[in-house]
């Protein structure tokens, strides 16, 4: 049995269900972070092994730090909570459609992670994982990629929450690099989920996209820090 232990926010469905089932699997104790007891508890079952619950609301201080009261140490956090409540342009969304997305994608990022730190430094190898969007790329958004077709305003909300996230990231990694902190953003390409209607209606399958988080958070000690990469492991601009 692994002795490393990891939370997974948003873990009782979709990618991060998948990341926890496979960090089990790796041998890892696996906190499922998730708003609703009952179904953590049912993502728990399913996942068995090592899955614990942590019942977890992001967007609630008070929440937050209860769950961070009850883990002494941990070696991977993987912030994968996060929202996309419209798909709207900029000209489209109101202002608390901007606000409820980075409650949830952006500040609840902060928070967590800031709450979770006393754990993570009692680690000898602590790693980060910040699932953003290859949408929040400005040079993919802007050129051709390998994930969507740019030149669209859609999701003004969401994908403009990703790149906060993801000056996040940098931040994050450059603040924590002495201390031997690992700091890494995920570009997981479009899952089949319940994140919006476009990522319902696709065929992608969330479990390659864990893998992606999953080598990010089990990277060696000569692996990166403050970078951006695809599901597959290559780099993403920003």
């Amino acid at each position: 049995m692994d002795a490393r232990t990891a939370l997974i926010t948003g873990a009782n469905k979709g990618i991060g269900h998948h990341i926890a089932g496979q960090l089990a699997a790796e041998g890892l104790t696996v906190y499922v972070g998730s708003r609703d007891a009952a179904r953590g508890q049912r993502a728990v079952e399913e996942i068995g092994g090592g899955a614990r619950l942590l019942v977890l609301d992001v967007t609630d201080p008070d929440s937050v730090a209860r769950a961070a009261a009850r883990v002494e140490r941990l070696d991977v956090l993987v912030n994968n909570a996060g929202i996309a409540p419209t798909l709207a342009p900029p000209t489209g969304a109101t202002v608390e459609d901007f606000r409820r997305t980075y409650e949830t994608n952006v500040f609840a990022v902060v928070e967590v992670t800031n709450a979770f730190l006393p754990a993570l430094r009692r680690s000898p190898r602590p790693r980060i994982v910040n699932v953003s969007s290859g949408t929040g790329s400005l040079t993919w958004s802007t050129h051709p990629n390998p994930q969507f077709a740019p030149g669209s305003g859609g999701a003004a909300a969401y994908r403009s929450s990703k790149t906060a996230l993801n000056a996040l990231t940098v931040s994050y990694a450059q603040t924590l690099a002495a201390e031997g902190f690992k700091v890494n953003a995920l570009a997981p390409g479009l899952r089949a989920t319940d994140l919006n209607p476009r990522a319902a209606a696709s065929d992608g399958d969330p479990a390659e996209a864990a893998r992606g988080a999953v080598r990010l958070a089990l990277l060696a000690d000569d692996g990166p820090t403050g970078g951006f990469f695809s599901w597959d492991g290559t780099p993403v601009p920003w």
